[in-house]
């Protein structure tokens, strides 16, 4: 992973060409927004030049992990691999809030909420997915890389219908083991009616970071549903 550097509240990677889509990129536990960008603008804006990206910054909190240490946290977390029985509640609502916020933003500016895709890593795709699943906007589509869903939060969670997922997991990650990402696809699958629109995406040697073969997918997916949305949208 890079080095981390100092973050900013949100981070905006224009668009090289005319914008016709918006990514909101969502950093994970103890994370940097700069970090990220940096690899969004290397691996990723060159090859979707009509996208617009955005990182938002998680606050510092104190995290139990880490023994009440501050850090970047979008919700406290009190073990690696998650508890099944923990939720940060408030905290959880008031994260969702704030990307709910970047999404009306968007909508506000004149862009179709189906133009506009979340991805998240670890506990940012943690965020996206609870974010996307609950939402009242229709969304062009939620990543997960090396994520989960938090049990004790999807009673709030609902049928994604069409909504696109794409479920990218390391099957040698150690903090999120694929064994969360396994439990969550079949939750997705079973619980929120989630079939076709569902890709599972699975690397060998993949630990809890990121390889280029995961990029290059997520680069093919994004293509996938936002020229299908622009499809869409167009009728």
């Amino acid at each position: 992973m890079i080095t981390e550097i100092e973050p900013q509240e949100v981070v905006h990677v224009p668009a090289a060409t005319t914008k016709t889509a918006t990514v909101i990129f969502i950093h994970g536990l103890g994370q940097s927004n700069l970090t990220w960008s940096l690899l969004v603008q290397e691996a990723l804006a060159p090859k979707l030049p009509h996208v617009e990206w955005i990182l938002p910054q998680a606050n510092h909190r104190p995290v139990s992990l880490n023994q009440g240490q501050l850090r970047p946290s979008w919700f406290n977390i009190t073990r690696l691999p998650p508890d099944k029985h923990e939720y940060d509640e408030a905290v959880i609502s008031e994260s969702i809030s704030r990307i709910e916020s970047l999404i009306l933003s968007q909508v506000h500016s004149g862009l179709d909420s189906r133009r506009l895709v979340i991805i998240g890593f670890s506990q940012g795709a943690a965020l996206g997915l609870m974010t996307a699943l609950s939402t009242l906007h229709e969304l062009g589509g939620v990543a997960s890389l090396s994520g989960w869903i938090p049990v004790r939060a999807r009673h709030t969670l609902t049928p994604a219908g069409k909504l696109p997922i794409l479920w990218c997991h390391g099957l040698t990650d150690g903090e999120i083991p694929i064994e969360c990402g396994r439990d969550a696809v079949e939750y997705l699958r079973s619980s929120l009616e989630v079939s076709s629109e569902l890709r599972f995406k699975t690397y060998p040697k993949l630990a809890h970071n990121i390889c280029d073969e995961e990029l290059n997918d997520l680069v093919s997916w994004l293509e996938s549903v936002l020229d299908h949305r622009c499809v869409c949208a167009a009728k």
